[in-house]
């Protein structure tokens, strides 16, 4: 039977599972027998209880893959010493803990059980197989998408938010700020402040502010100031009114004006989204569940591909799995997307760079196309500059020069950890260009039904690549794909693209050169 991708009016939370040509629902119900549904759709849905179905239960715990590495990677640097950044440099801006995850090298981090409850609302995700998609591009492969868009925010972004603020709670900590491009992390970050009482202040690009409304109006229905940066509050703000009143904005003027309010603050810490490695750490969540999903239909992936911008969607899903290959489990072979006019894993070098364009933050070792490398911007819906950007207030640091755009994944550099681990050989990279993504995304749409965000339209179009590839050689390859969030509030970019009015951007490579050049020169870096 055809799949289908149903939700109930029930008590009960599904937990969806592909089963020969079935979909299956496993579910957390209260009932100690199982209980046996019938829709009018003909499709067989099977309750049990958790004790009946641990398999795909929510993890409770997260994975650290550093522990697992054969070579550690190298620490971020203070720009000014040049010395390993400390734990007091960075406690102006975050909790204890979280600093403490920073830095771990455990395996394994117990998952509070606060914020175990307050996943189950969305968790586990669905692992659904695109029959749709497979018949369409009339491919041997199998393809596979861990869907993270049925969360409240309608994407990956809650798991993280969600222990983030509640480790900020725990410290007593009553108000939290951060930046938001489109709004993504920034509705993500007021959900999780609405359930545990603190207030959330977010600067959200002017721009974004004025053309994507429903984000700004999602944060506020969860309890959030929403403000338009550049905005009259800060100094920093202030400062670039006198210069352009009617300044659209741009993500280093709202990470500065942020940052100045938590800074000038105690009881106020600042969150992001992506990036560092306790991000990355907490959405290890969606790669644990994967494994155990895949394990129950008697699948193993032989392609995982996922998208990078910061890195936190690809290393949720990609990083446990990177643990079975290191153990000798399994073999697959890991694929990075990341947009052609803006890829520094495939075009940058691998350096100590700032993680700003002003060259103020702590220097980290990534893949970089440069600090002042400026891409043009991108149709897709989130920036991850705001989410990425790492810096501590003892440097006394005010960020006012940084990349002014507002696309997804239009990073200058990758996220430290999976920089390391795509230099060690257990990942590759690939970049396409924008029209070839959301042409996938449409297909995708046509097919399963689901409208992509365009960030995930980039493994999309990875994805179609191998399975075509599979229709050439004969090969039934499982592909396992990344898919972090639907684009209901992205609907403009796919006016554009079907209007014929979209175009691909790319980079010059005298830009790049000139940027590269700039990289600060540390060590053998």
């Amino acid at each position: 039977m055809a799949q289908q991708s149903l939700f109930l009016s029930t008590n009960i939370r599904p937990t969806f599972l592909v089963k020969g040509d079935d979909l299956w629902f496993g579910c957390f119900a209260s009932k100690s027998k199982p209980t046996h549904l019938k829709l009018s759709a003909g499709c067989s849905i099977k309750a049990t209880s958790a004790a009946d179905f641990k398999a795909t239960e929510v993890p409770h715990q997260w994975y650290n893959l550093i522990a697992d590495l054969p070579i550690k990677p190298p620490p971020p640097l203070h720009p000014k010493t040049l010395e390993p950044v400390k734990p007091e440099d960075l406690s102006p801006l975050f909790p204890d803990e979280l600093i403490k995850q920073e830095a771990s090298s455990e395996r394994f981090i117990d998952i509070p059980e606060e914020v175990l409850d307050v996943y189950k609302l969305w968790r586990p995700t669905p692992l659904i197989r695109a029959r749709r998609l497979e018949k369409l591009l009339d491919t041997p492969a199998k393809i596979y998408y861990k869907y993270e868009g049925g969360s409240p925010a309608g994407s990956h972004k809650p798991n993280t938010a969600v222990p983030q603020v509640w480790y900020n709670a725990q410290q007593g900590i009553k108000n939290v700020v951060t930046e938001t491009g489109a709004g993504q992390w920034g509705s993500a970050l007021a959900f999780a402040c609405s359930l545990f009482g603190l207030n959330c202040e977010v600067w959200q690009v002017r721009a974004s502010y004025d053309q994507k409304p429903y984000r700004k109006l999602m944060m506020q229905t969860w309890g959030a100031k929403v403000h338009p940066s550049p905005s009259n509050i800060t100094e920093a703000g202030r400062r670039i009114l006198q210069i352009d009143p009617s300044s659209p904005g741009s993500l280093g003027i709202a990470i500065s004006e942020a940052v100045e309010i938590a800074a000038a603050k105690a009881d106020t810490m600042y969150c992001l989204g992506s990036v560092l490695n306790h991000v990355l750490l907490h959405q290890t969540v969606i790669g644990e569940e994967c494994i155990k999903q895949m394990e129950a239909i008697g699948e193993t992936p032989d392609v995982i591909i996922g998208c990078t911008g910061g890195g936190s969607n690809f290393a949720g899903l990609a990083f446990p799995f990177i643990r079975e290959k290191l153990n000798g489990k399994i073999n697959p072979l890991i694929r990075a997307v990341e947009p052609a006019a803006c890829p520094s894993l495939t075009k940058g070098v691998y350096a100590y760079d700032y993680g700003d364009t002003a060259g103020l933050t702590p220097l980290m070792k990534m893949h970089t196309l440069g600090h002042d490398f400026i891409p043009d911007p991108i149709h897709a819906g989130k920036a991850l500059l705001v989410e990425e950007a790492y810096c501590s207030c003892s440097f006394s640091i005010l960020l006012t020069t940084c990349s002014n755009f507002t696309g997804g994944l239009r990073y200058h550099g990758m996220a430290p950890l999976i920089s390391h681990v795509f230099e060690l050989g257990f990942m590759e990279a690939c970049a396409i260009p924008q029209i070839e993504c959301f042409r996938g995304a449409i297909q995708f749409a046509r097919s399963e039904g689901l409208i992509p965000a365009p960030e995930p339209a980039h493994a999309i179009a990875a994805t179609i690549r191998e399975a075509l590839h599979c229709k050439e050689t004969g090969e039934s390859k499982v592909i396992l794909m990344a898919m972090c969030g639907h684009g209901h509030f992205d609907l403009p970019a796919y006016e554009k693209y079907l209007q014929g009015g979209m175009v691909d951007l790319s980079f010059e490579d005298d830009k790049i050169q000139a940027s590269l050049a700039n990289i600060p020169q540390v060590g053998s870096s």
